[in-house]
This record gives C-alpha cells, structure tokens and sequence, in this order.
C-alpha cells in the first residue's frame, strides 16, 4: 500500500529544493491523502505550458488524437510520459525532481492482474485550477 509520511518529505525536501533552486523554479512540497508526495509548481523561468503546447502540437499523433493547447495556465504533469510532452529546460527539471522525489521509491505493479504496489504515488503540478502558473 501507498504512503508517504511527513519524515519521508522532509528528508526529501532538501534535495527537492535543490533541483527547484537550480532551475530558478518557486515551488512548494505537500502530502496528499498520506499517499503521493506532490509537488505544486508555482512560477519559475521555465514556460512549461507554452513549451508543451509546442511539443504536442508538433507532434503528429497528439494532433491526430484531438490535441487542443492549453490556455488554462494549469497542468499536471504525467509523471509516466512527459517525455513525450516536454523538451529542453522543461524536460531536464522534470527528469531531476522526478527522481529525486522517487527516491527510495519501488514500484512492483503488474496492472496486467490489477495489482498495484508502490512505495508512494508522485504527482506534480504546475500552478492550480485558481492560481495560474507564472513564467518569471
């Protein structure tokens, strides 16, 4: 079963922070329902809307699947495929704090027979449904 306690995120808060500060990107930690460790982006020097709208909509198959860009200012990354969803400064600060907060994560899930096993859920947010993302 999932969790993730507040010792866990203050052990991982220092390095979270770091990455954070490196990419000059204004952040805060949470845990959510003692399950997923979140991360809610709120400004930053990195356009993180506006470099997925470039990539999905360049891309071929997310045009074909109905891709619309986002002007909501909101966004919550897919920790599984932003790969394919972001590239340069955005794709590099995903990669860092993503494995930095799944540090110590294990992830022994076989969804073929609906078992689900993992240390913690990861989440991360840029902006929120009220608040905008910024670009610095």
């Amino acid at each position: 079963m999932a969790y993730v306690s507040q010792e866990l995120k203050g052990k991982l808060s220092p390095a979270i922070k770091a990455v954070c500060e490196k990419y000059g990107i204004r952040a805060s930690i949470a845990v959510r329902h003692h399950s997923t460790l979140c991360l809610n982006v709120k400004s930053g020097a990195i356009d993180f809307i506006g470099n997925s709208n470039r990539v999905c909509g360049g891309d071929f198959y997310q045009v074909q699947r109905g891709f619309k860009p986002n002007t909501t200012g909101y966004d919550q990354v897919n920790p599984y495929h932003f790969q394919n969803h972001y590239d340069g400064d955005a794709r590099a600060f995903l990669t860092e704090v993503l494995a930095v907060m799944n540090d110590g994560n294990w992830d022994k899930s076989d969804i073929q027979s609906d078992y689900f096993n993992v240390g913690w859920y990861v989440d991360v947010n840029i902006g929120a449904w009220n608040k905008p993302y910024t670009v610095a």
